[in-house]
């Protein structure tokens, strides 16, 4: 399987925001979705684009209940958004996340082989390479990729500041 390395700097995210049991994720975060993308007029000039106009990035961010970006323990938050420049201000019924600057793993799955490829990264990759998992997990949507696919980003390293 494989996996890549990338050292992201901090970066921001507007979202519906929702918290549940991890073990009932898949009847709680669908709905996140659906009102974000129903309702993504309200903070499409907020999103974050490239030189061609294009939207960068949406992400499902993922906290522990405290939004100090721990992973989840039984119970975690979900933030169902875009990437956003960061003096964005979240509109009413938004909510606004900065995620602090990691070095990530990261893996490229689907709906499919999301949870055989997230067992694999904290059952086999993370421990195998000395590696562990210091904070919440991430999903990352390239609005440019079509098929369905999605990149789980595993943060191996907080990186301070001083060495962006």
């Amino acid at each position: 399987m494989s996996v890549y390395f990338e050292v992201k700097e901090s970066f921001t995210v507007v979202g519906k925001l929702g918290q549940g049991f991890a073990s009932e994720s898949q009847s709680w975060i669908p709905s996140l979705w659906q009102e974000a993308n129903h309702n993504f007029e309200e903070i499409r000039s907020l999103a974050k684009t490239d030189a061609e106009g294009n939207i960068v990035g949406i992400w499902g961010a993922m906290s522990d209940l405290t939004e100090s970006f721990k992973r989840w323990t039984d119970q975690g938050k979900y933030l169902a958004g875009c990437e956003v420049y960061d003096d964005s201000v979240a509109p009413t019924g938004w909510t606004k996340w900065v995620i602090p600057s990691y070095k990530f793993a990261v893996m490229k799955c689907n709906k499919n082989t999301y949870q055989e490829k997230f067992n694999y990264m904290i059952n086999e990759f993370i421990p195998h390479t000395n590696y562990s998992i210091v904070g919440a997990v991430h999903e990352y949507y390239n609005p440019s990729e079509t098929n369905g696919d999605l990149y789980l980003y595993f943060p191996i390293e907080k990186i301070s500041k001083d060495r962006l």
